[in-house]
């Protein structure tokens, strides 16, 4: 629709198709024909050239993992699937510019959307001089209206009146929104749901797998990290895992309701904290935990070029040299849990942890321990007594 628009303005259109594995999710790699439909559908439309590029190696390397070692989870619900794609989208966006020659980028974001903001700071950040062309923002079109003006000029679109949903996907996350969504009491419909099983469609029985990380990095049967998340999108998505329902604050001041499909994404986070609590002290946990925070924040609006991120991303790098290990979870039921934590650079010790017969704690330190422990408590409350007895 948004090619259409610009052909219809007159303006000379290159369109640009990322593969950031959305296929891959459920039925393994985007085939040639997929890839070279959207091309030939770009061209159709009006398009003087158009690229499809495959990024989606590019895509896990510089956003999904140092992401990971974040554990980003906005508003500690959703993991940032869609908001992680936004910089890489703009950086191409600027790279296909220069390769043309072109003055001006285009996106089919809304003026109520987050997509504006990542896609347009991300393009300032490399490439202030290019012109951001919003049609849809600057005259925006309702769904029924944009499905009807999608059917005059002979667009082909996966929404309809009947499932009028907005979906966005890539190999970390899939979001759906709109239609019979937008009513928060409204539970989400089946028909809503392309990556998890339903809850009469699960197996009865679970099924244990095992993430190894290597610095920080996951692997697993000798997969790379775009085919280890493609085969736990789908592993994961088999048990229901990943479903998630979040009333959520837009970074443009309202409030939206989103509802987000990602087993790989949230197995993997559960499986990198349980490997951080394993090798990590406590005080390296306790600041990293609001940190994360932060690094979730500022992908969700848009700062993913600032360079507090890069700050924490060299914070979270140095933690990664210890992280190597792997870490068990159980599949089951709509959930994934940790079942078991090794690592050579483990800080938990049997034999000072249990209360058999080999216990090495020194319980006589204890004592003296409590005492100094609890010293400005006692010295607080002596004070506040010795005021009550002077008033």
């Amino acid at each position: 629709m948004l090619l259409r628009r610009l052909v219809l303005d007159g303006h000379r259109v290159i369109a640009l198709t990322l593969d950031l594995g959305e296929s891959d999710a459920v039925s393994g790699p985007g085939s040639a024909e997929q890839l070279d439909g959207a091309r030939r559908k770009a061209l159709a439309l009006g398009a003087s050239d158009a690229l499809v590029l495959d990024v989606r190696a590019r895509f896990v390397k510089e956003l999904v993992l140092p992401a990971l070692r974040a554990n980003v989870m906005y508003q500690g619900v959703y993991p940032l699937s869609a908001a992680l794609s936004r910089p890489l989208i703009g950086a191409t966006l600027v790279d296909v510019a220069h390769r043309f020659g072109a003055d001006a980028v285009a996106h089919g974001c809304t003026g109520k959307g987050n997509d504006q903001v990542r896609i347009e700071l991300a393009v300032r950040a490399l490439d202030p001089t290019l012109t951001v062309l919003a049609p849809l923002r600057d005259a925006p079109l309702s769904r029924p209206d944009a499905i009807a003006f999608a059917r005059e000029h002979g667009i082909p679109v996966s929404s309809t009146l009947e499932r009028p949903y907005s979906i966005d996907a890539n190999l970390w996350g899939r979001s759906i929104e709109a239609g019979v969504l937008e009513d928060p009491w409204t539970a989400p419909p089946e028909d809503a749901f392309a990556w998890t099983a339903a809850p009469n469609a699960r197996p009865a029985g679970g099924e244990d797998v095992v993430i190894d990380f290597e610095r920080g990095e996951p692997a697993g049967a000798g997969l790379d990290g775009v085919d280890l998340i493609a085969q736990l999108n789908q592993q994961a998505g088999g048990h229901g895992i990943g479903r998630i329902d979040l009333i959520e604050d837009r970074v443009v001041g309202l409030k939206s309701r989103e509802v987000y499909e990602a087993p790989a994404a949230l197995v993997l986070i559960a499986a990198h904290k349980a490997l951080e609590r394993l090798v990590l002290t406590r005080d390296e946990l306790r600041l990293k935990s609001p940190l994360d925070q932060r690094y979730a924040e500022l992908v969700y609006d848009g700062l993913w070029p600032a360079p507090l991120r890069k700050a924490l991303d060299a914070f979270n790098d140095a933690l990664a040299e210890r992280m190597t290990g792997r870490v068990r979870l159980h599949l089951a039921h709509g959930n994934a849990t940790v079942t078991g934590t090794a690592s050579p650079h483990a800080l938990y010790s049997e034999a000072l942890a249990t209360y058999g017969s080999g216990d090495r704690f020194r319980h006589d330190a204890a004592a003296g321990f409590t005492a100094l422990w609890g010293l400005p408590l006692e010295i607080a409350a002596r004070s506040e007594r010795d005021v009550a007895v002077a008033g």
